[in-house]
């Protein structure tokens, strides 16, 4: 069995999830590295890690689809033996941003099903196994961040499926942080603001303007790196008697100012 811990993160080809897997790597995790469509891109992530001494692999899983979900656990398993932490980043927008009295149905299950749905039954899957190895002694404790959004209680009139997802995400936090912490297990909500990846870089000018007339107290905008630091803090043990938190990571958006 591998004894260095053991995170699986999903949606980690590319932007925030990317720099999480390579935050974990640098923090002595063994990563299991999940994408949906860029074979290349997650190759190039593992190969990384390796170059700097890191174990990781690269597993293709849809985390909408039951089937999927058991596989990226059953790979995690068969190679590493362990799960220590699951960090739930995968996340789509919608197809298209459209005023919430033309959504269509469509477009809301597509997004419910990876940024909910798929979330929520990983979650469950992944901390069955977890409870199962505390028990058995093969891990000593283990950890759930869910990477949410400040869409869960900023709304977006044209993106209404989006900010729901992403409300629910954060009671999904709640109610497993309940649930789990007799279990030793920790669950913890990250909540990003403006970041700058490849989802945002379609409304760059409409972000630039905004900050710099003061949406957020920290005027600049956030990079994926900045997000991965806040789960580096989570994971080294600086708040063992945490859990069920919100951490924002916005520039200060979340905070109510005259």
């Amino acid at each position: 069995m591998d004894q260095q811990p053991v995170a699986i993160v999903t949606g980690a080809s590319r932007g925030i999830g990317r720099a999480i897997a390579a935050k974990l790597a640098s923090s002595g995790f063994s990563v299991v590295v999940n994408f949906v469509q860029s074979a290349d891109r997650a190759a190039s992530v593992v190969s990384e890690m390796e170059s700097q001494g890191c174990q990781a692999i690269a597993v293709r899983a849809d985390v909408g689809k039951k089937e999927d979900r058991e596989q990226l656990l059953a790979e995690c398993q068969e190679r590493f033996g362990r799960l220590d932490l699951l960090v739930n980043n995968a996340g789509i927008a919608p197809p298209q941003r459209v005023d919430l009295l033309s959504a269509t149905e469509a477009s809301w299950e597509k997004v419910f099903t990876t940024n909910l749905k798929g979330p929520f039954f990983l979650s469950q899957r992944a901390a069955t196994g977890m409870i199962r190895q505390i028990a058995a002694g093969e891990i000593p404790a283990a950890k759930i961040i869910n990477i949410s959004s400040v869409s869960a209680y900023a709304g977006s009139r044209d993106r209404a499926d989006y900010c729901i997802a992403k409300a629910g995400l954060a009671m999904m936090t709640q109610l497993l942080a309940a649930r789990l912490a007799e279990e030793s297990i920790q669950v913890f909500e990250i909540c990003p603001g403006i970041i700058r990846t490849d989802m945002t870089a379609t409304v760059t000018e409409k972000y630039d303007a905004l900050i710099e007339s003061g949406l957020t107290p920290i005027q600049r905008w956030g990079e994926a790196s900045d997000v991965a630091e806040a789960v580096g803090a989570l994971v080294e043990e600086r708040f063992p008697f945490s859990t069920g938190q919100r951490f924002h990571v916005d520039g200060g958006y979340h905070i109510r100012r005259l």
